[in-house]
């Protein structure tokens, strides 16, 4: 794989030259007025490294079966790349299958796309100059130049543009790179391969004290999260170490269980609402992960339910109304058969299996609204439920699964019914306290159970079924 290697430490080069001059050009105008020379932008001496894929149609071996590094006509692929270190590992992996199948060529030289000058600033002190007087001058955040239709499959491509790499170029990616760190409170470099979300703290509490005890064992380096917490070794009680302020200052605290080689496992703590599971998966798709599951609360749909059941969403009814302009609500989101055996798999182990595992646990669909009181207009929507056959109702479920839908990062949920509005067993105090004692400890021992056993299965977790007609080579 020399090829591969080599453009590997081409993009490095490319990139850390075009930051290492951009930063130089600032400092040099921010200290002493200084103006860049003209020829940056012709020379293109501020822009992302361009990484190109030439395939002239003959394969070096039989294709392999895999959803994804699969080049399906000849032509030029291209993307931009930013952080090319922090992406390596990923990076090697795409570009090694294409050149073990395809006979490929791989080049690397400067784009015409330039690095907004906000993304380099990390060391460089600006004093008194206003970021209006830089962006006078140097590349800033052009919105128009940044979006996902790629992804969403209308980007309008001329007869001789080249095709696309990847998902996200340079461009979108050091955008999200950027509000993971202010919404999570964490570096994105800590991020991990195999996510969790929740929508309450108390699963935060569980994880940091149970990731601390895991830290030398298993591949686990380190626990790092918001507010500064970063542990090396195994500690007991984590969860006292955790900054009380970081649910204030930060929107979305992340907490990592790191590997080096980034297959260890994210929480992130969303909060209530469709729009902030949108928004954090929005950006942490740029980072490619591996699978995202929703491990959080429901209000239980059916009389037959108790508080501290499961339930396993087979289907959505996507009432949360974000994503409709990209992601019509009609288009329907397939269950991933690989992560629902790893939940239920994982549910087994937990509970115990058999018959004790068929009174906790229930399948069906999952409605996610954005309505927090929807309680108050019940009667306008009981025969929507009813012909749903919904057993569940949150607020984050289908957002996150139509988001890995369209991101093609396979998804899954698995709640835990916290009330049953419906049939007068509502969210009090005193009953509240006594769910989540019983109750948020094996729940999240099933999504931890579950990121193990997706781990295992490598390329086979990546379902066909997320990938459009005409869908880029890279993962």
């Amino acid at each position: 794989m020399q090829m591969m290697k080599e453009t590997l430490a081409e993009l490095v080069r490319v990139y850390d030259a075009a930051v290492a001059c951009l930063k130089a050009d600032m400092i040099a105008f921010i200290e002493n007025g200084t103006l860049p020379p003209p020829e940056r932008r012709t020379e293109r001496r501020w822009t992302y490294p361009e990484l190109r894929v030439t395939y002239r149609g003959q394969e070096k071996a039989a294709r392999a079966s895999r959803a994804f590094g699969r080049l399906e006509a000849a032509g030029s692929y291209c993307t931009t790349v930013t952080r090319p270190t922090l992406f390596a590992e990923y990076l090697a992996e795409q570009l090694s299958l294409l050149e073990a199948e395809y006979e490929v060529e791989f080049e690397v030289s400067r784009s015409a796309q330039e690095i907004p000058f906000p993304y380099v600033l990390d060391g460089v002190a600006i004093g008194t100059v206003k970021p209006q007087d830089l962006a006078q001058h140097f590349p800033s955040t052009e919105l128009a130049m940044i979006g996902d239709e790629i992804a969403d499959g209308i980007h309008v491509f001329e007869e001789d543009d080249p095709l696309p790499l990847a998902l996200f170029d340079g461009l979108r990616t050091d955008f999200s790179l950027a509000r993971l760190a202010h919404y999570t409170g964490t570096s994105p470099e800590h991020c991990q391969r195999f996510v969790l979300f929740t929508n309450y703290h108390r699963y935060v509490d569980e994880f940091v004290d149970w990731a601390g005890k895991q830290v030398g064992s298993d591949g686990y380096v380190a626990l790092s999260g918001a507010g500064g917490l970063y542990l090396d070794a195994p500690v007991d009680n984590a969860r006292a170490r955790l900054s009380d302020t970081a649910w204030r200052r930060h929107q979305m605290p992340a907490y990592h269980l790191i590997k080096e080689d980034r297959s260890g496992i994210t929480l992130v703590n969303i909060g209530v609402g469709p729009s902030n599971a949108k928004t954090i998966t929005d950006h942490l798709a740029v980072l490619r992960p591996e699978a995202w599951l929703m491990i959080g609360h429901c209000g239980g749909l059916r009389e037959s339910q108790r508080i501290g059941d499961y339930v396993l969403a087979h289907a959505y009814l996507r009432d949360d109304h974000v994503l409709d302009p990209v992601l019509p609500p009609e288009i329907p989101l397939p269950a991933i058969a690989e992560v629902q055996q790893a939940l239920a798999e994982a549910a087994e182990r937990v509970s115990g299996g058999g018959v004790n595992l068929k009174k906790r646990m229930r399948t069906g669909t999952i409605v996610t609204t954005d309505d927090r009181n929807w309680e108050l207009r019940y009667t306008a929507s009981a025969r929507r439920f009813s012909l749903s056959r919904a057993i569940g109702i949150d607020m984050e479920s289908a957002t996150i699964s139509a988001q890995g839908y369209r991101f093609r990062v396979p998804y899954g949920t698995l709640l835990c019914v916290s009330d049953k509005p419906l049939h007068g067993e509502l969210k009090l105090p005193g009953q509240a306290n006594r769910f989540y004692e019983e109750a948020i400890a094996s729940h999240l021992k099933i999504g931890l159970i579950t990121c193990d056993l997706l781990r295992e299965q490598g390329d086979r977790l990546h379902s066909r079924k997320l990938r459009a007609f005409n869908e880029p080579p890279f993962r």
